[in-house]
């Protein structure tokens, strides 16, 4: 039988601490969460394996790295059969351009958060791919022209 996890106030600093800095040291984050090391550790592990905690990333800056062109994508399908809709998922999920997939109400059934090098780099993304995808029938863009906040952090 599989032990259900259980989340624990005493996790909460855990969490906080390595939301702000995932290189923490085990022996930096006891510490900020008043515990011993070996109980830091243990904790840390049961976040982990109990999917609490889902991976450790790093942060880059799209600018540094030559991605300039940012959108959010609107896209409708044009019947929500099955096949249609798992391809779209499927595909989606493939491409490194999307960011973010939402399946959404309201006009459109799904908001892709895009980025890509530049306006060519996008044009190749939407002729190429989206618009080759069966059951896409409306797609409308929005440029995304300042960010004013990106979070990853969530409140614990």
């Amino acid at each position: 039988m599989v032990e259900k996890f259980e989340f624990q106030a005493a996790d909460r600093p855990l969490l906080r601490a390595l939301q702000q800095d995932g290189r923490i040291s085990n022996q930096d984050l006891a510490e900020r969460a008043n515990m011993s090391t070996s109980a830091c550790w243990r904790r840390v592990k049961a976040l982990e394996e109990g999917g609490v905690i889902a991976r450790y990333t790093a942060i880059i800056d799209p600018a540094a790295v030559g991605l300039s062109f940012h959108a959010m994508v609107h896209v409708g399908l044009s019947r929500h059969q099955a096949g249609h809709v798992e391809a779209f998922i499927a595909a989606v999920m493939t491409r490194p351009e999307v960011l973010d997939c939402f399946a959404t109400t309201g006009d459109a059934d799904y908001h892709l958060r895009v980025l890509c090098k530049d306006l060519n780099a996008y044009n190749a993304f939407l002729e190429e791919f989206l618009f080759a995808l069966e059951g896409v029938s409306t797609v409308r863009t929005n440029l995304i022209l300042r960010q004013l906040k990106h979070e990853t952090r969530v409140e614990v």
